[in-house]
């Protein structure tokens, strides 16, 4: 493996093409086609939003609101016409590609620290070792080589709108791990105690009723139930409001913590120290079954953990503070702090770190300025819940393993899984078709627009039916075109040209502005949603 292969200097801050580039290239999609119809991807991650996300930037799918910087699209790589690259590449061989894993050799990688590698120059890596087997058991449980458990653990959940789901060009998994406290009693592991506070976090973030397997209270003392008894309980309540002297509590040495000032709980807010691990990948295909399934290489693993506590005024107060700004100094820039080693913060408590393919296709560090992509969604847009996407939308015990499984284990992978419904009755994903018109943000999953639309753009009755009952019939691309994808994006990663778009597709997109003028509308009337609890 050599230590850099590609004239990027991965240490580097200096921005090379984008310094908003926080800024997603989906955002520069076109909401009007030339016969004046409307297209509604924005609603997607601009929604009216609830505390303690103060953001509510349902107002952006109204407007533009790009400055005199960021109204110029720099990701140039959507404009380019991959036809004669992808021909090149034949199916065996992206196949071959896909199916060899680059992930258990970048721990050690990184403990033998290339210079080109470390940011701070004190010859050891200081932001996330890898240390995850994905080698779960049947209850989502990393397990190491040895047996013992990682604290990782796997969950399933419903993909979150376009851009993640298979059909548009990446498999993914996500993994939770809380701090050691939530995971002890006495300072020793228990795994009850761990999958208890695992429920106590999932019912804080849902603000919803979790059901868990049959525990007694007794062992940690705590009203699980709320029932006013210490007895057995096989549910987490939520009732957490504490002006009517309504509180949760965590259990194990998380609770001592707690009770001591330490750790802090609130709902819609991940405890002190919480992590999650992301992988995206490439789709591999099973040519028996005619279905996909996820690659055991990555394009990006991604990290992210809280490093600290903000309480609702503080979060409220840095969110009216960064709308001020923005209406006070439109062409002021965002700031984001942080590295590409230690990660960058986004401001309300959690860092950012990740490593993507290199030119030989092994995972190194992504540089600052790759990194800053991640940071525009996992910070102050209308449809995250304490920068986060996916644990707000983790599967119930209704669920495979009681919703916590990987992917891996899905035996039939997303077939046969209804459609969520939000918390306001309405089906999330037929929302997203009904108003976008469309399967991805640029409009140009074609494959999808044919099966779900008649030609003159109305959505097909029957197909919706088939998604409620089943959401692969959306979500799960032809074999075809998961091969085709793969390709597109393999030629990204021999450009290494990540900072000019990372999204596969193999003819320009024509749905896309090169550049929007400034206080531009859209058109569009906002969509309103009252999105979680999904159901």
């Amino acid at each position: 493996m050599s230590e850099q292969n590609s004239s990027i200097v991965l240490i580097s801050k200096q921005i090379i093409n984008n310094k908003s580039a926080y800024i997603t290239s989906q955002c520069y999609t076109k909401t009007q086609d030339g016969d004046g119809r409307l297209y509604n991807p924005c609603m997607t991650c601009h929604v009216n939003s609830k505390r303690p996300n103060y953001m509510d930037d349902w107002n952006l799918q109204e407007n533009f609101s790009f400055n005199e910087y960021s109204k110029i699209n720099r990701f140039t790589n959507l404009f380019k016409d991959r036809s004669d690259e992808v021909n090149a590449i034949n199916d065996e061989a992206i196949l071959k590609y896909v199916r060899k894993e680059n992930y258990e050799g970048l721990a050690k990688q990184l403990q033998n620290l290339p210079t080109t590698w470390d940011f701070n120059a004190n010859k050891k890596w200081d932001g996330y070792m890898p240390d995850c087997s994905f080698n779960f058991d049947g209850e989502g449980f990393d397990r190491d080589d040895h047996n013992q458990f990682t604290g990782w653990r796997a969950f399933g959940y419903y993909p979150f709108l376009g851009t993640f789901w298979p059909t548009n060009g990446s498999t993914d998994d996500v993994l939770i791990r809380l701090a050691k406290p939530f995971q002890t009693v006495n300072g020793v592991f228990d795994k009850t105690t761990y999958q208890v506070n695992l429920a106590i976090v999932e019912a804080m973030i849902k603000e919803s009723n979790i059901t868990i397997e049959l525990v007694d209270e007794s062992i940690w003392g705590v009203d699980l139930n709320k029932d006013g008894e210490i007895n057995e309980s096989h549910q987490i309540t939520y009732k957490w409001q504490p002006l009517n002297n309504e509180y949760m509590s965590y259990v194990g040495d998380a609770k001592k913590l707690y009770d001591e000032g330490r750790l802090h709980i609130a709902g819609g807010l991940y405890p002190e120290g919480t992590e999650f691990l992301h992988t995206v990948r490439y789709i591999d295909v099973n040519q028996t079954a005619q279905t996909i399934q996820m690659a055991p290489r990555m394009k990006e693993l991604r990290y992210a953990k809280k490093y600290g506590w903000n309480s609702y005024p503080q979060i409220q107060n840095g969110m009216m503070a960064e709308i001020k700004e923005r209406h006070d100094f439109p062409e002021r820039l965002k700031t984001v702090l942080g590295n590409m080693e230690e990660g960058l913060d986004n401001g309300y408590g959690w860092k950012y770190q990740g490593f993507i393919e290199d030119k030989e296709g092994y995972l190194r560090p992504q540089t600052y300025e790759e990194t800053l992509y991640c940071i525009g969604c996992h910070s102050t847009i209308g449809a995250v819940v304490d920068s986060t996407f996916v644990f707000p939308r983790k599967f119930d015990h209704h669920q495979a393993q009681m919703g916590w499984s990987h992917w891996s284990q899905l035996k039939n992978g997303f077939k046969n899984i209804k459609e969520p419904i939000l918390a306001d009755g309405r089906y999330e994903y037929s929302l997203y078709l009904q108003n976008n018109h469309s399967g991805d943000e640029f409009r140009d999953n074609h494959e999808v627009t044919e099966k779900f639309f008649e030609s003159n753009g109305t959505l097909k009755t029957s197909e919706l039916e088939a998604l409620h009952n089943d959401i692969s019939h959306l979500i799960v691309p032809s074999i075809t075109r998961a091969i085709m994808l793969n390709k597109a994006y393999k030629i990204i990663v021999d450009e290494q040209s990540f900072i000019y778009g990372r999204d596969a597709h193999v003819l320009p997109l024509t749905h896309v502005y090169k550049e929007v003028k400034i206080d531009q509308k859209t058109g569009l009337e906002a969509v309103k949603m009252e999105r979680y609890p999904l159901r």
